[in-house]
């Protein structure tokens, strides 16, 4: 793989993966009660709602710093450096 292909695969990557950070967050921001109830009928797991946001909320800043190590630095060092 030459590196131009691979700077596309990261670009493309990175795109994804914040569209999928998005989508997440929009499903919380937007139907979270929803999400909520779900997730507790599915998991049958008493948890209050603060702990439910505060797992998401680390969950997302954890993908977000993935994808930022992983995709978004390698991209910018393939497109600044080469």
């Amino acid at each position: 793989m030459d590196l131009d292909a691979l700077r596309t695969l990261l670009g493309w990557s990175t795109l994804i993966n914040f569209a999928l950070l998005l989508w997440w967050w929009g499903w919380l921001a937007l139907a979270g009660d929803w999400v909520y109830r779900s997730h507790q009928s599915f998991i049958r797991i008493e948890i209050s709602r603060p702990v439910f946001d505060a797992t998401h909320y680390a969950g997302m800043s954890l993908f977000k710093l993935l994808v930022m190590l992983f995709n978004v630095v390698p991209y910018l060092v393939l497109r600044f450096a080469f």
